[in-house]
């Protein structure tokens, strides 16, 4: 598998961790969004919220492997025709905004797991907390929590919407750099 980029298309893997890390997300936020479906104290809502919880560990392990192999990739591929400046930056802007999406949330719902008293399932295995029980600032973390996730839907929109933009309006190689090439 090819770990470095091109000049004109991301690496495989990133390419691959990209995508998954999409299915990844947009299967937490379905998880979350599910689980009102059913009734408190049902077993398929609280199936639905073990997921999300594990889950969402698991956008916080691939997010790691993303950032090792963003490092060990090389220079980013370059966007043709070189977008505006303004368009640079605030891409870069968003990108970091969506990283610590991707560690924040994560973490901030192992803390309230944590801060509960309540188990911490991560697949068969049950974390250690990261804080000791303190169900007050518990609550305070979930609604921080709670409010970036609906911040969070915005975020990954406008994400994708720029990718849109720039392959059907702007006609560039944005979307494409991500996409796995036919070489």
């Amino acid at each position: 598998m090819n770990f470095k980029n091109t000049t004109t298309h991301y690496n495989t893997l990133s390419i691959a961790l990209h995508w998954l890390m999409f299915i990844l997300i947009v299967t937490v936020f379905g998880s979350i969004e599910l689980r009102e479906l059913f009734e408190k104290g049902t077993e398929t809502r609280d199936a639905f919220k073990m997921w999300h919880f594990m889950l969402g560990l698991s956008v916080l392990v691939l997010v790691c492997v993303r950032v090792i192999v963003r490092l060990a990739s090389g220079s980013l591929p370059a966007i043709q025709p070189e977008p505006a400046k303004w368009q640079s930056t605030l891409a870069k802007c968003v990108h970091v905004l969506l990283y610590v999406f991707m560690f924040s949330m994560p973490i901030a719902g192992w803390l309230i797991l944590s801060m509960a008293g309540k188990p911490v399932p991560f697949f068969g295995v049950e974390l250690p907390p990261l804080a000791s029980e303190n169900k007050e600032l518990g609550k305070t973390i979930k609604e921080i929590h709670e409010t970036a996730g609906e911040v969070g839907y915005y975020l990954i929109g406008l994400h994708a919407a720029a990718a849109l933009f720039h392959h059907y309006v702007l006609a560039d190689n944005t979307f494409k750099r991500m996409l796995f090439s036919k070489k």
